[in-house]
């Protein structure tokens, strides 16, 4: 059995996320013959079929999606290795956050670490919970700022920050007969909310919004209640537009974890160490775990 290159393993993992393999050449500036002649040659050389056809499409197989998974953890720990040997204040750092801790979290702490370390490539991909501790674990990002990560995802909790959630909406609604604001799949304030109705024994309407913004805008204008992180609604409490409302079980202790692989990279535990830093961050920084 041969080896695949990275190049070709780059354009397989293409292939993979954009289901296609037109959209797939479309996004890597080369033809749609180089990425099918990348994937034969990979199936070639694997002695296993990748993709089949679907309809007009492709779908990948058992196979295909093993192999997918594989192919971005090799090409993460490739890219974590090249910066992994650079200085800590040169090197680059990624990280992942959930929506509310992107907003009101981590901005003033990462703002301050740039001010510190400027020559630190830096860059931010704000997902769902579930995308970016699979991101986290493929290497495709080196720090996650979310809920708690998967039990056995090998994920290293760093350093903790209190939060909590907690129930609001417009005065006049009651909680037990109103409609609940749910955020889209992979959400652990989704998990959550769901976890917390069961737990009341009610079958509320609901209405599934894509994003903590759009959630805690729908509750500002009286289509519900929300659950939501504390940190973001202090505006909207203290200008008495949301209230927190009294909801048995709320609120719901769930603080905010910096999360790593086992082995971070030298920018990686630079920016653990000044987010653990109170002199440096104040009332924003985390604890150590």
């Amino acid at each position: 059995m041969g080896t695949v290159s990275a190049a070709r393993m780059e354009t397989f993992v293409a292939v993979a996320r954009r289901g296609s393999i037109r959209r797939a050449a479309a996004e890597l500036h080369v033809t749609e013959a180089a990425v099918s002649a990348a994937v034969a040659h990979i199936e070639k050389q694997l002695g296993a079929t990748l993709i089949a056809k679907s309809g007009r499409g492709i779908v990948l197989t058992e196979a295909g999606r093993i192999y997918a998974d594989y192919c971005r953890g090799i090409l993460g720990l490739m890219r974590e290795a090249q910066t992994a040997v650079r200085r800590a204040e040169t090197g680059r750092l990624r990280i992942g956050v959930v929506a509310t801790a992107g907003e009101y979290v981590l901005l003033r702490p990462l703002a301050a670490f740039r001010r510190r370390f400027p020559e630190i490539e830096l860059s931010l991909s704000v997902q769902p919970r579930d995308l970016l501790f699979l991101e986290l674990q493929h290497h495709e990002t080196d720090l996650v700022i979310a809920g708690r990560p998967p039990r056995d995802a090998g994920l290293v909790v760093r350093a903790r920050r209190p939060s909590c959630l907690v129930v609001v909406g417009v005065p006049e609604l009651d909680p037990m007969h109103t409609t609940w604001l749910l955020r889209g799949r992979g959400s652990g304030t989704r998990e959550a909310t769901v976890g917390l109705l069961d737990q009341l024994g009610i079958e509320p309407p609901t209405l599934t919004l894509g994003s903590h913004g759009a959630a805690l805008a729908a509750a500002r204008e009286g289509l519900g209640v929300t659950l939501i992180h504390s940190d973001a609604i202090s505006h909207e409490v203290g200008q008495g537009v949301l209230r927190v409302l009294p909801v048995p079980g709320t609120p719901l202790d769930r603080p905010w974890h910096a999360v790593t692989s086992r082995t971070p990279a030298p920018a990686t535990r630079l920016f653990l160490s000044h987010l653990l830093d109170p002199a440096e961050v104040g009332p924003d920084a985390f604890h150590a775990h």
